[in-house]
């Protein structure tokens, strides 16, 4: 009876902490070969903080260098990687200037001086500049990246940590593929992306068992959004059993140790 009753008791356990392939499974409600159309036009801008390589070449180079001044911190400039399209002069590469923007959203430009750049697009920053550098240069061609796109992931994946990307469009998808995908005990459901906009944040929660997570406008992740995978009731059960069984141990012991000293004092 009572082998019967402990079978009985594991049966019932088994059950309750499975997960139902709704609970783990992406996209549930895509069909085979259809065709989603994305609705999500999300664009990255520049915010306080960010570091930017801007690189000025035309075909005449000596119009171009005073540009590229490489002047350390009396320009807000740090020499960052080599640049593709530089050294065209010179037939080697040349490092890009890097430009930190600063609490108000500028940097200091060589020669054009303050630029406020902190709401811009890349394309919007680069066309700017090329309106101001017309009058100097002929043919401006201007290069600019993000250097320090980063986004989090904490939770329920098997790597969390900060991810460092050298583009700037990156999707849900493809930041959780970098954390190693979610655990099986992460819940797919209901996935929190935070964000933040000039100090203030906004949480925004996703579905990821439905195919409308691609039209989500949270699908392109920004400049340090953070991702967090909640545990699900089986990790979260799982957990107050750890904690009281550690209870029930470090109590055991407690009373051993108890019982050894008063023996020993006997």
């Amino acid at each position: 009876m009572r082998c019967r009753f402990l079978l009985l008791l594991l049966l019932f356990i088994s059950i309750i902490s499975c997960k139902t392939p709704t609970d783990v499974v992406y996209f549930q409600n895509a069909e085979n070969q259809e065709k989603i159309t994305s609705t999500n036009s999300f664009t990255p801008v520049f915010q306080v903080d960010d570091i930017v390589s801007i690189f000025v070449s035309a075909t005449d180079m000596d119009a171009a260098r005073p540009f590229n001044l490489m002047q350390g911190a009396s320009l807000g400039v740090a020499v960052g990687e080599a640049g593709a399209g530089a050294g065209a002069a010179g037939g080697g590469t040349t490092p890009e200037p890097t430009y930190l923007i600063d609490e108000d959203g500028n940097i200091d430009f060589p020669v054009l001086g303050t630029l406020q750049i902190s709401g811009l697009t890349r394309i919007e920053l680069k066309e700017m500049i090329k309106e101001k550098l017309k009058i100097y240069i002929n043919d401006p061609i201007v290069s600019v990246r993000l250097k320090n796109f980063k986004f989090t992931v904490i939770g329920e994946v098997t790597r969390p940590g900060s991810y460092n990307i050298p583009n700037e469009r990156v999707t849900i998808i493809e930041a959780l593929g970098m954390a190693g995908d979610m655990t099986i005990k992460g819940r797919r459901g209901n996935v929190t992306i935070i964000r933040e906009n000039e100090g203030v944040n906004t949480y925004h929660r996703v579905d990821l068992t439905s195919k409308a997570i691609f039209e989500s406008p949270v699908y392109y992740l920004a400049q340090n959004d953070v991702l967090y995978i909640e545990p699900n009731e089986s990790r979260i059960r799982e957990s107050k059993t750890n904690r009281n069984v550690v209870g029930i141990v470090l109590s055991v012991i407690g009373v051993g140790l108890s019982a050894a000293a008063f023996i020993i004092g006997l």
